[in-house]
Order: C-alpha cells, then sequence, then structure tokens
C-alpha cells in the first residue's frame, strides 16, 4: 500500500488552491499563480507533507518535467525526491522552469506565501545557508488535495481548513471581498452618520460607496457628515447643500464632482473629503485631483482643509494594480477589505486624515 499522497493534476490542484485561498486572502497572486501550484503538486508527489520526514526544496519544483510527472509508483516518486538533489541531478525531459526561477520558488511561493499562511511548514534544524531541502506541506492543508475528497466534503474540509488555520484578519478580508463581489436584490440600504437610510442601486461599486460612508467615515474622522453622494449614471443618491453652505461650500452640478463628498465637522475648521469610487477605473490621478482643487477653489473652501480619497474594495484586485500607478500624489487610497488601514502617497506636506 503506497505511503505517499494520491495525486491530483497540476491543473487540479491549482483549481483547489483558488477555492482555498479566495479572492481577498493575503499573497493570493503568490498562493494560486502556476509557480504555487507546481510547488503543491511537487511537494505532494515526494510526499514532502508535515511528519513524513521528507522535504521539499525549490531544485525539486524547476528540475521537475511533465515526463517525471507520468511516473507515479512510490518507487519513481521516491527516487526523484533524492536524486534530483545530486550534482547534476535532473528530471528526464523539459524540466519546468529554468535554475533562476529558485528565489522566486524560495521566496514568494514558500517564504513569503505558503508558510506565512500556515499551509507549509519549514525545518530549524539545519543552519539558513544549508542547501538541504527545508520545506513540508502542513499535513492538514496536504490533505485537502486528496483526489478522493471531492464535492460537499471538500468544501467542508476546506472551509474547516481555513477557520483553523487562517488569522482573523484574513478571514475577515476574504468575508468582505466576498460580500462586495456583487450585491443581489434590487437595492443596497446605506445608513448615513445621522442615522438615516438611503438606497443605492446593487453592485460593486454601492458596496464600496456604503464601506466608505459605514466604515471609514466613522474610522478616520472625528464627525462625520456626508455632502454628497452619486452612483452610476450621475443619479444622486443625497445631497445636503444645507449643510454644504454652513461649512462654506457650494455644491453645484458639475462633471467634476465626485463619487463622495465627506465633511468632518469635529476639527475648528471642517475638512472637507473628495472621494472616489474604483471598483474598474477611476481614480483621483494628478488631472482629477486638479480638477477638484479648483471646485474647492471655486467655492472658496481653503486646500489646506482638503484631502483625496480613492476607495477600493480590496488592494489584491484587478481595479487596484491596474490603477495604482495613477494615483495623485498628496491624496490616499482605502481598502474596505482591510478597513483599519490607510495608505498616504506622501507629497510631503502635512496629511489631514493621518
Amino acid at each position: 500500500m503506497s505511503t505517499l499522497p494520491g495525486l491530483l493534476s497540476w491543473e487540479s490542484v491549482q483549481e483547489r488552491l483558488k477555492a482555498i485561498f479566495p479572492e481577498g486572502t493575503p499573497h493570493r497572486g503568490y498562493l494560486t499563480r502556476d509557480l504555487a501550484a507546481s510547488t503543491v503538486f511537487v511537494a505532494l508527489y515526494i510526499g514532502a507533507v508535515e511528519g513524513s520526514g521528507i522535504w521539499l526544496g525549490p531544485k525539486h519544483v524547476y528540475r521537475f518535467s511533465d515526463d517525471q510527472a507520468d511516473m507515479v509508483s512510490d518507487d519513481q516518486r521516491m527516487g526523484y525526491a533524492s536524486q534530483v538533489m545530486k550534482a547534476g541531478g535532473r528530471a528526464p525531459g523539459t524540466q519546468w522552469y529554468q535554475d533562476t526561477t529558485r528565489e522566486p520558488i524560495r521566496d514568494e511561493t514558500l517564504r513569503e506565501a505558503l508558510v506565512v499562511v500556515g499551509a507549509a511548514i519549514e525545518r530549524q534544524d539545519i543552519p539558513t545557508t544549508s542547501s538541504k531541502p527545508r520545506y513540508a506541506l502542513q499535513a492538514g492543508f496536504a490533505e485537502l488535495f486528496d483526489p478522493n475528497l471531492v464535492g460537499e466534503k471538500l468544501d467542508s474540509a476546506t472551509g474547516a481548513w481555513q477557520s483553523k488555520t487562517l488569522n482573523k484578519g484574513a478571514l475577515a478580508r476574504i468575508a468582505i471581498v466576498r460580500g462586495g463581489a456583487g450585491s443581489a436584490g434590487d437595492s443596497l440600504s446605506v445608513t448615513f452618520p445621522n442615522g438615516e437610510t438611503r438606497r443605492m442601486k446593487p453592485g460593486p461599486s454601492s458596496e464600496i460607496t456604503k464601506a466608505v460612508i459605514e466604515v471609514f467615515a466613522p474610522r478616520f474622522m472625528g464627525e462625520p457628515a456626508i455632502l454628497f453622494v452619486s452612483e452610476s449614471g450621475n443619479k444622486v443618491v443625497s445631497r445636503d447643500d444645507a449643510l454644504a453652505k454652513s461649512v462654506g461650500l457650494t455644491i453645484k452640478a458639475d462633471k467634476d464632482l465626485p463619487d463622495i463628498i465627506l465633511v468632518d465637522l469635529a476639527p475648528e475648521h471642517p475638512l472637507l473629503v473628495f472621494a472616489e469610487v474604483v471598483a474598474t477605473d477611476g481614480p483621483i490621478n494628478a488631472r482629477r485631483k486638479k480638477a477638484l482643487e479648483d471646485l474647492a477653489n471655486d467655492a472658496g473652501f481653503p486646500l489646506e482643509h482638503v484631502a483625496f480619497l480613492t476607495a477600493y474594495l480590496d488592494r489584491s484586485r484587478p481595479s487596484f494594480k491596474k490603477t495604482v500607478d495613477s494615483l495623485a500624489w498628496g491624496s490616499f487610497a482605502w481598502f474596505s477589505a482591510e478597513p483599519d488601514h490607510l495608505m498616504e502617497l506622501s507629497d510631503g506636506k502635512r496629511s489631514r486624515l493621518i
């Protein structure tokens, strides 16, 4: 009877990785990309699982090949584990990766991803300079790749492993991203700082808008109030002209109005926050920031009491990666999946938000 783990196809390993580490998981890119699937596949192939006494090194991964993957007897699998670590050792056929892939496998896939989230362990009884293999899959994680574990049993086992292993912050971030991926139903209820509620069309942008109003505002503002909120199609959800005039701001129908205008009434001179919501595109870039500065200037609102915010669902999403290099200096970025943190793109001037 085989003592080695059962083997899924490489493609199935990657599918399960994407389910185990859904959107919102920290380091998700490193945990689900091709290199991660290859690393987990090879670890299972050679039996590098916690408690087995067998350890994985980057060389096991980058020297692997399709020809080797077809050799599935215990002797062939164990033979590869030992012979590839010898000088000149390699698998038959074309190896999966160049030898220069050693660092990305070791640093990004293993140390910064699988080990960090508890999916892999690193042996501590050898010097850090040793070339000996030092990694293994955590036992419970390896069990999630059992070919006989399918359907509801797989879903249940995956959920149990996530709850037991991933930290509370990671689990909360996953839950927020899942919830904000798209709303169901006819409308979304948003509760304003004064206790009033408004209805918005469901969707990712509305979810982020809701988070800015209900989560960001009370966390980062002393006495938050909402002056203006819009949604897709330029439909005004809320507009408080009386409050705006009380703080010296005149809101005019303008193509340059942001998605949300907030004001913090706690400081002696109120702080105005222009916020853009990004589900796909449209951050506060340099051009947009200048337009909003002009809007504040035209209303007679001093720029030293103005802040600019781009709000996203999560920094692992394509929408952030696509727009991060265009964010304006002197502005902020906030992610509803990590609500306690605020990213500042400092232009060297003192900020009013932090």
